[in-house]
């Protein structure tokens, strides 16, 4: 198995999610390709156990975290891959339970749940048993992030790498569930199985332009996404929400309008009109969207 981490310049964070990718119970062998971002490899001070191998690479492909991704994905061998970011850690079973899973269920893909740590607040989120591309159109799953993935890689060979085309690499992981969703539903775990820390060394924290550019480009890539007009209207809050964080007031009310004529009670969409108006700061939201598991 071939476990790929991007990594760009979190050197304390990085050693914490290695560990706890190398002191996995999963019996198999396990390769943990590290791939440094716009910088050359460093040594990871860990110990790596018997039957267990980690290679420090660099990015080759275009920078950013789908670049790093790929250049992770086209350097291992192994016939399985799986996804960790470098400020995550798994939980000791996640790789066994998820590789039980995959068999029993004949899938291509598995995920799990997860545990979103923010601040003084863990917040557990468990997956679905199944979620299929019209659940995936409608709404997000936050739980479902990268560091959950585990893909066969014959199926990834045919899904396709991470897009790098994608603005800012924002989105990367949701595009890939969508492309993975028209072969047939995702299959997870139900309990979570990692743990996500959102801080403030997290690349897309207040990147409002990234966010609004990556979710106009997904808009534009998957007609699924503006086929459900309850999908449409949530990704349309979140570009008006986006809109209002960098004081573009007309523009934030005019997609939040879009929004709610697509589907009347978008709640994004409400939200962006009272930080537009600035009855409410769009970091006080962030915040507290942060502290319940949920991003905006």
């Amino acid at each position: 198995m071939a476990v790929v981490v991007p990594t760009r310049n979190r050197p304390e964070l990085l050693k914490r999610s290695v560990a706890s990718i190398l002191d996995q119970s999963y019996p198999g062998r396990l390769e943990c390709i590290v791939v440094f971002d716009r910088s050359e490899p460093v040594p990871v001070a860990v110990q790596v156990p018997t039957g267990r191998q980690l290679r420090l690479i660099a990015n080759t492909r275009r920078p950013g975290l789908a670049g790093a991704r790929n250049s992770g994905i086209l350097a291992g061998v192994s016939d399985l891959v799986a996804f960790c970011d470098d400020d995550d850690a798994w939980l000791p079973d996640k790789l066994s339970l998820q590789v039980e899973r995959l068999e029993f269920a004949a899938a291509e893909f598995v995920s799990c749940g997860t545990r979103f740590h923010y601040s003084d607040r863990i917040v557990p989120r468990a997956a679905p048993p199944t979620v299929d591309l019209q659940q995936l159109a409608r709404r997000r799953f936050p739980e479902l992030g990268a560091p959950t993935f585990l893909i066969r890689r014959t199926a990834l060979d045919e899904i396709g790498l991470i897009d790098e085309d994608i603005p800012g690499s924002y989105g990367e992981d949701y595009d890939l569930l969508l492309r993975a969703a028209r072969r047939g539903p995702i299959v997870a775990v139900e309990r979570p199985l990692i743990d996500v820390y959102w801080h403030q060394q997290s690349f897309f924290t207040d990147r409002w332009q990234t966010i609004i550019d990556g979710l106009r480009y997904l808009l534009d890539k998957h007609p699924e996404l503006s086929a459900d007009k309850r999908g449409l209207a949530r990704i349309q809050g979140q570009i008006a929400f986006a809109e209002a964080a960098m004081a573009r007031r007309s523009r934030a009310c005019r997609t939040s309008t879009q929004a709610l004529r697509s589907y009347p009670l978008e709640r994004r969409a409400y939200i962006a009109l009272a930080v537009a108006s600035g009855i409410v700061p769009a970091a006080s939201v962030a915040r507290l969207a942060n502290r319940r598991g949920r991003g905006i």
